[in-house]
This record gives C-alpha cells, sequence and structure tokens, in this order.
C-alpha cells in the first residue's frame, strides 16, 4: 500500500450553519456537493477537493469527545492493506461510499481513533 494524501476532515457540529458560514466567510471555501448519506452536513470545498466533511449532531459533543470524528486517507494497494490488517489481527470494515467509486476501509488505531482510509472501487475486484 503506498498513502497519496490526507484526504480530509470529519467534524461533528450542532451548529452547521454557522460552521459552513465560517469555512465560506472566513477561510474563504466554498460548500458544494455532498453524496446522499443519511445524516445531514456539508461538504467543504477547496478547489475541487472536498477537505471539510461537517456533521449535524443534535446536541453539543461532550467535551471529553473531540469534534474531529475521524481522518481519511486517499491510497492505493487495496489487496495489500486488507492482508496486512488479517496478519495484524486489526478489525475493519470495507463501505463503499453512495454515488461515488469510492470504498472505503474503517479502523481504528491503538488509541481507538477512527481512520478510513480509501480506494477507488475497481480495487475490489479481487473480493469477488
Amino acid at each position: 500500500m503506498e498513502i497519496l494524501r490526507l484526504d480530509h476532515v470529519n467534524i461533528k457540529t450542532n451548529r452547521l450553519t454557522e460552521m459552513v458560514a465560517f469555512y465560506e466567510d472566513v477561510l474563504g471555501m466554498k460548500s458544494g456537493k455532498r453524496p446522499n448519506f443519511p445524516s445531514h452536513g456539508a461538504w467543504i470545498y477547496v478547489g475541487k477537493n472536498p477537505v471539510i466533511h461537517l456533521v449535524e449532531m443534535a446536541h453539543e459533543c461532550a467535551s471529553v469527545e473531540p469534534k474531529i470524528e475521524h481522518f481519511a486517507l486517499q491510497a492505493i494497494g487495496l489487496k495489500n492493506l486488507l492482508e496486512t490488517l488479517v496478519e495484524r489481527k486489526v478489525e475493519y470494515t470495507l463501505d463503499p461510499v453512495p454515488g461515488l467509486s469510492v470504498i472505503q476501509v474503517n479502523l481504528t488505531d491503538v488509541d481507538g481513533n477512527h481512520i478510513h482510509i480509501d480506494f477507488n472501487s475497481t480495487e475490489t475486484e479481487f473480493l469477488d
């Protein structure tokens, strides 16, 4: 597996409108298209890349819980990663993104931090 880049940051918020306004008005970013996930939220773009993913929560997160829920990496070499995860007994899920050609490998590190690694769904051919 080769990591290509950090893909985005996912932030929980109970002030979605204000958060979108902050990123647009203060940082000059633009909100844009977002897949039809079951939760409400917004994607904030830098150029053509949605680098901030906001997820609307009904209530403010407890102060001990971080608002950044995960970080994501884009990569190639899905088969190699899955072999490594199995070999090291790391639990994971494979989750397609609705409407995109992306398959996510969701896992946690030893401290319990959520990571998802995005691969082009064409890399799943070996799973058939």
